[in-house]
């Protein structure tokens, strides 16, 4: 094996940096890191698992936890006999961090998160395992919803440069990726750190200027209530940006989103995705939603599965409530477990049923498919497709007629 094995949980902004550490840690033969994820106790469960498969899989090998889940409670997983080192989100992009002998056990190397005052400057050379390339525009949370842990893993938010996104997305294309994905903890808040306070809008279009070559842009999840003009312009208007937006929605009842802290009401949601699909009706939508937040009953809990439906929400990313201890919705009065199980499964269930239903609207259509690993990819509104036949090579972007559905979502063959 050359260089570390990384282990990736949670969302695009740890692909990111695993693979700048991946690159810091070129030297390190024997190391394996865990990117750890925070966002539910079941995905700090999760990683605690994949610790314990990894110890098994490779005894004798270095195991070095960092990410969200090892920021927020590092003794945890300090006190697993599996791990050699836990590292908190400001010192993993330290190439020191991970140079200690086999023998060494320096439990936990940390500092205060909340002290960051700018993201990493560190980007990795190209990204190995992902046909796709991801960079980091922004990082750390200013915002307090009740429920989330999050910005006591990431810290306050804090943006890179442009010129040094732009550098770093020109070095991508010329390495050759066609797709590049600008992710951040709260991406619609980039740039109020920085002189100028440029805004997320502003980045795009100055991304899409100075990097011609790029083809495909695509953006993380957005929070709709910082979507402006300019945005939106871009988002509805620009056909290098890729028709896929995914919105940080969490519930559709008012009170629910009042008691979550959230920003914005279930009309303005509705009214954005309108305002979108009419501008641009290729728009797929994608959107974070928890099930059995703390006093739901059962008429708030329709209100949120009927959002799925209102805004024609194809990518539902379901989240069952979990009490996280530290956030004030831990101490709000909660929903049985049971309840909110079963309220999950019928918001998988219902956004299974809109999502296959789009997916068939899109059988005959051609499609300009970004070839990934294992004969699939993604059609530009990131509809997953398998290709029939030899496999293309991963990276390029394939002509491709849909011609059916599978389990998964599309079949396609190249055109």
């Amino acid at each position: 094996m050359s260089g570390p094995e990384l282990i990736t949980l949670g969302c695009r902004l740890n692909i990111a940096e695993s693979e700048t550490m991946r690159m810091i840690a070129a030297d390190q033969d024997d190391l394996i890191i865990v990117n750890s994820c925070a966002v539910t106790a079941e995905a700090v469960k999760q990683t605690r698992q994949t610790i314990r498969q990894a110890a098994r899989r490779r005894p004798g090998a270095r195991i070095v936890v960092t990410g969200c889940a090892a920021q927020i409670d590092p003794a945890i997983f300090a006190a697993m006999p599996e791990v050699a080192r836990v590292l908190g989100n400001g010192e993993k992009m330290r190439a020191e961090a991970f140079a200690f002998d086999a023998g060494e056990r320096a439990d936990i190397v940390m500092s205060d998160v909340m002290a960051l005052r700018e993201t990493t400057p560190h980007m990795a050379a190209a990204f190995s395992t992902h046909a796709r390339a991801f960079v980091e525009v922004q990082n750390g949370c200013d915002h307090r919803c009740t429920f989330c842990i999050i910005p006591f893993g990431r810290g306050n938010s804090r943006s890179v440069p442009a010129a040094t996104v732009i550098d770093r997305i020109k070095a991508l294309v010329e390495e050759g990726h066609q797709e590049v994905v600008l992710t951040g903890v709260d991406l619609t808040s980039y740039g109020a750190d920085l002189p100028g306070a440029p805004t997320l809008g502003l980045l795009v279009e100055r991304i899409l200027t100075h990097v011609p070559a790029l083809g495909r842009l695509r953006l993380s999840s957005l929070d709709s209530v910082e979507i402006d003009d300019r945005l939106f312009a871009l988002l509805t208007g620009e056909q290098r940006i890729m028709p896929h937006v995914h919105l940080s929605l969490q519930a559709g009842d008012d009170l629910i989103l009042k008691r979550m802290r959230r920003r914005h009401s279930r009309a303005q949601a509705i009214a954005l995705v309108e305002r979108l699909k009419a501008a641009r009706p290729e728009i797929a939508i994608g959107a974070d939603l928890i099930a059995g937040f703390p006093t739901e009953d059962e008429a708030m809990a329709a209100n949120s599965a009927a959002l799925i439906d209102d805004c024609d929400i194809v990518f539902g990313h379901i989240f069952p409530y979990s009490p996280r201890a530290g956030t004030p919705a831990a101490r709000m009065p909660q929903v049985d477990r049971a309840t909110v199980g079963r309220r999950a499964a019928e918001l998988r269930a219902r956004s299974s049923i809109r999502r296959a239903a789009w997916l068939r609207t899109l059988v005959g259509t051609s499609q300009p498919v970004l070839a990934e690993r294992g004969g699939r990819g993604h059609a530009p509104s990131f509809a997953p497709v398998a290709f029939e036949g030899d496999a293309p090579t991963p990276g390029s972007i394939i002509s491709t007629i849909i011609t059916g559905l599978d389990v998964d979502g599309l079949t396609g063959r190249a055109a």
